[in-house]
């Protein structure tokens, strides 16, 4: 996310939750546990977990007999993760199945509203939170968006990278090429990403530049954003890189939207666990350098057209 920050971001890097416009129909509408929605693939055991995976040790004991990570996502983030049906697919799910035959364990993915997902992890209802959450300092140090402490913050695995993608109606009307092209415009956003706060500091910069006001609404999912850009109501909808892509590529057979990408400000993406859970962590991260070199990461993310996000190498807490 970007000038305009993500769903999953900061003021300038993207991460907002979106689907592609094929699922503005029927976006999730959730509240805070979610709708209870469970998918992953079980990896190579009838019983859950798989002693004889490479890394099964490196988990905790608790997770080891369970044989599952709970994930919270918001399946509504298209190529990200997002519903066919009643499954969970997308770049994250395939990425987490790679991880589980490493780990010997499944990946159990719950969605459920963004904004809650984080918060979530201390009461235990999830092990780990996958839903292009961009890593942040201030979500390490579990800040608000005006800096008061809020939480323990969260310890993040990095494993994808991604730029504040722009959203615009088909034929680029209004002529944007970059964030600073939306001063004296309207724009959507999704609630609660780091895109909502990118907005506000978006705004207050072309007030300063004396650009003309920046005005933006905020609603529950980003598929409302982008039923809003569709129907003239604003210019835009700011989202992760990869997924404005999709959209456009796919919302109407290609014929709604165009996406513009902010390369300057690309952030990276973690898999978020609790600050104390840091045995899971490690072995996430152990587990992501494994798919990374057998050749799995790279097949999960180019069967998505996510080539462009990849990393080469696991990173803990890289975002700034």
């Amino acid at each position: 996310m970007t000038a305009s920050t993500t769903r999953r971001t900061t003021a300038s890097k993207s991460r907002i939750a979106a689907v592609g416009a094929i699922a503005v129909a029927g976006a999730l509408l959730v509240t805070g546990c979610g709708d209870q929605t469970k998918k992953g693939s079980a990896p190579e055991s009838s019983g859950g977990a798989s002693k004889s995976a490479p890394l099964f040790s490196k988990l905790p004991a608790n997770i080891q007999k369970a044989g599952v990570i709970k994930v919270g996502t918001d399946a509504t983030y298209a190529p990200m993760e997002f519903k066919q049906g009643e499954k969970i697919v997308g770049i994250d799910p395939d990425i987490a199945d790679a991880l589980g035959k490493q780990l010997g364990v499944k990946f159990e993915f719950t969605s459920g509203t963004f904004d809650t997902l984080l918060g979530a992890l201390p009461t235990g209802r999830y092990d780990a939170v996958m839903s292009s959450v961009s890593d942040t300092k201030a979500r390490q140090q579990g800040l608000d968006k005006d800096g008061k402490k809020t939480g323990t913050g969260v310890d993040f695995v990095d494993y994808y990278t991604a730029s504040t993608g722009i959203l615009v109606k088909k034929g680029n009307p209004e002529g944007i090429k970059s964030t600073d092209d939306l001063c004296g415009k309207k724009i959507a956003v999704q609630r609660g990403t780091t895109y909502e706060q990118a907005a506000k500091d978006l705004a207050a910069k072309c007030k300063t530049d004396g650009k003309g006001e920046l005005t933006f609404e905020p609603y529950a999912t980003d598929a409302e954003a982008q039923t809003r850009v569709k129907a003239g109501g604003a210019v835009a909808d700011l989202n992760d890189s990869p997924v404005a892509a999709y959209i456009a590529k796919t919302a109407g057979g290609g014929a709604d939207f165009e996406a513009v990408a902010n390369k300057s400000d690309a952030g990276p993406f973690g898999i978020a666990v609790d600050k104390k859970n840091t045995q899971l962590r490690d072995a996430l991260s152990a587990a992501l350098d494994a798919i990374i070199a057998d050749g799995t990461y790279k097949t999960a993310i180019d069967k998505w057209g996510g080539a462009q996000g990849a990393v080469t190498k696991a990173a803990i807490n890289g975002g700034s």
